[in-house]
């Protein structure tokens, strides 16, 4: 990053400058250079919105990648050849990567939200997002894998001042989100055109917030509450106690994802298009090359103002209805981790064995398995995939301990009865997520007691 604040000028973050505008992208459409306009962070409570605005965009950038990777063929049987098949699965081990590194991201910005004071923030808007949620330029829809896809992601992850097209039918709107004032009280959204410049606010933020309140005032928040190495594993977890742990945090997410200021090429923006490139050039060599299953996004109910299909198939929608349970686990369990009490260590060992164990035990099978079941008599031909629909907008948080197991315990005991419901019913082979759900239920009470 090298943007560092310790002077109470530096507060608004000043426009991008165009770093990459001299770089030849190989079959990359560049568009015009939006100009970003500046985004003030004059208290902490503009912070905290500006934190919980970056979990967002880090949890539905996740799941872009994950609806992509899980429509991706998996085998010479479904109509690759050999060579073709070893690209795709070289390409998927990539974007389930860059998915993964994400994943890293949102508990970082947990990590920061703890270290001042806020709550963890793991909801998002479902997606498609509702027009005018994120700003100009910033749109998440489920899209298949494939060129539209990674001109997508390439967007998503392009580096600031970088002049990049989005995807075809993912144009930016011409609206902008007013300017915050020096004097605003109230927190709001701001305009940014790249997420590395909302980081780039963030990190200032901290910068200028530290100067004004003293970093004793500023960083209120337990070390004990924070996403560490010791629990998840990635040794580039930091735990955010000073200004200096909030800037490594914010220097990992910009480096991880565009790359360091004109190096971006193991970035996720260099990673997506090196696969870019290569798919480009399989496609030239055999105009027929289709790595990606027929899969259309939809949803299991309506959503106001989302223009998808609903799926049709009865077992289907009831396996998407699943799969949407499982993900809400996940989301109770590591919400809980964040906003534990008096939970012991083994107790907070269980709580991410959970989230992490469902995540390969129900969620991977059950996405895979989508994109291989009909989307229904409304779509013949075509089939399904996950849809990523939350029921909540901020019901994921459980305050009282004994309480919050107990709740996470039931859900997870009602989501086994409702799979072999499902499988009963419709022979749909999920008798091993049944199982697997239920043994985390089983340690998730035994581990409460």
């Amino acid at each position: 990053m090298g943007l560092r604040c310790g002077a109470p000028r530096k507060r608004r973050v000043p426009t991008a400058g165009n770093p990459g505008s001299d770089l030849s992208l190989s079959g990359i459409t560049e568009g015009i250079d939006a100009p970003e306009s500046p985004i003030v962070v004059e208290h902490r409570g503009q912070l905290i919105y500006l934190l919980r605005e970056a979990a967002e965009l880090e949890h539905a950038i996740m799941c872009q990648y994950l609806f992509a990777a899980f429509t991706m063929k998996q085998s010479t049987d479904e109509g690759l050849t050999d060579p073709q098949m070893e690209a795709v699965n070289r390409w998927r081990k990539v974007i389930l990567g860059v998915a993964r590194q994400e994943m890293l991201h949102l508990a970082l910005v947990q990590n920061l939200l703890t270290a001042i004071g806020a709550g963890p923030h793991l909801t998002r808007p479902n997606i498609p997002s509702p027009a005018g949620y994120f700003p100009q330029g910033v749109q998440m829809a489920l899209i298949p894998f494939g060129e539209r896809a990674l001109r997508h992601f390439m967007f998503l992850e392009r580096p600031e001042g970088m002049p990049l097209a989005d995807a075809e039918g993912l144009a930016t709107e011409t609206r902008r989100r007013p300017l915050l004032g020096d004097e605003d009280i109230v927190p709001r959204a701001q305009d940014y055109a790249t997420v590395g410049h909302l980081y780039r606010a963030i990190d200032i933020g901290f910068g200028w917030l530290t100067a004004m309140l003293g970093a004793d005032r500023l960083f209120v928040g337990p070390a004990s509450g924070q996403a560490t190495q010791k629990y998840f594993g990635w040794p580039q977890l930091v735990q955010v106690v000073d200004l200096n742990s909030a800037h490594r945090a914010v220097d990992t997410i910009v480096e991880q994802g565009e790359g360091v200021r004109g190096d971006w090429q193991v970035a996720h923006f260099g990673r997506f298009r090196d696969v870019f490139d290569e798919f480009m050039a399989l496609r030239q060599q055999d105009p027929g090359f289709d790595p990606t299953r027929p899969v259309i996004a939809g949803l299991v109910r309506e959503q106001s103002g989302a223009d998808l299909p609903i799926i049709s198939d009865p077992a289907t929608g009831q396996i998407a209805d699943l799969f949407n349970v499982a993900n809400e686990i996940v989301l109770m369990g590591l919400t809980r981790f964040f906003a534990h009490t008096d939970e012991s260590g083994e107790q907070l060992d269980a709580l991410v064995g959970l989230s992490v164990g469902m995540m390969f035990d129900a969620i991977k099978p059950l996405g895979d398995l989508l994109t291989r079941l009909p989307f229904g008599p409304s779509h013949p031909g075509s089939s399904a995939g996950p849809t990523f629909e939350l029921f909540y907008q901020s019901g994921y948080f459980l305050p009282h301990r004994g309480a919050a197991w107990l709740l996470m315990e039931e859900r997870l005991r009602q989501a086994v009865e409702f799979a072999r419901k499902i499988e009963s019913s419709f022979a749909v082979g999920i008798s091993g997520v049944a199982n697997a759900m239920e043994k985390h239920a089983d340690a998730l009470a035994q581990a409460a007691t």
